[in-house]
């Protein structure tokens, strides 16, 4: 081998490793491998709704819900939220699987609810994307965009009109 074909040779292999800060093509399409993005099954997402923002911490365990350091049954005494808190994690069937840990603020009781479900919902998806498309078919994973709507000069509030006299 003559000496221009030994440096062809190893330019031809320095450049098939990148150098740093180099993109890297791949031979997969984008999105089409997806690897759990949590590292064991732990997640941390947030959830809004109206005011409400909620910061959840999903972890492996038995199924306890620690909220602002209480129990799900002492933060949300009524029935109605606590079944609507726990509905995505029955949908895809492990409702005993993950401890909750969550931070809530802002909003009322109503809005850190559906804040805290949408919460659970994007964790769950991040510890398993293959509960995405049951969570998205039961409308777990869509953040309700209804919010209070601003008060207008010339009005009473929103939308109700100064009373009308006629004389």
């Amino acid at each position: 081998m003559t000496s221009t074909e030994e440096t062809a040779t190893e330019a031809v292999a320095t450049t098939e490793t990148p150098a740093v800060g180099e993109a890297v093509a791949t031979s997969e399409t984008p999105g089409t491998a997806r690897p759990s993005r949590a590292a064991g099954g732990n997640a941390q997402t947030v959830g809004r709704r109206k005011e409400a923002v909620v910061r959840v911490r999903v972890v492996p365990g038995t199924g306890e819900f620690k909220l602002n350091g209480r129990t799900l049954e002492e933060y949300f005494p009524n029935k109605v939220h606590q079944q609507l808190i726990r509905e995505p994690l029955v949908t895809v069937d492990k409702p005993d699987s993950f401890d909750i840990f969550a931070n809530l603020h802002g909003g009322g009781i109503s809005g850190q609810a559906g804040a805290l479900r949408l919460a659970i919902a994007r964790a769950l998806v991040e510890v398993d994307a293959d509960d995405r498309p049951a969570l998205k078919k039961a409308g777990f994973l869509t953040r309700d965009a209804r919010a209070t709507e601003r008060k207008k000069y010339g009005l009473k509030k929103a939308r109700k009109a100064p009373q009308y006299s006629k004389r």
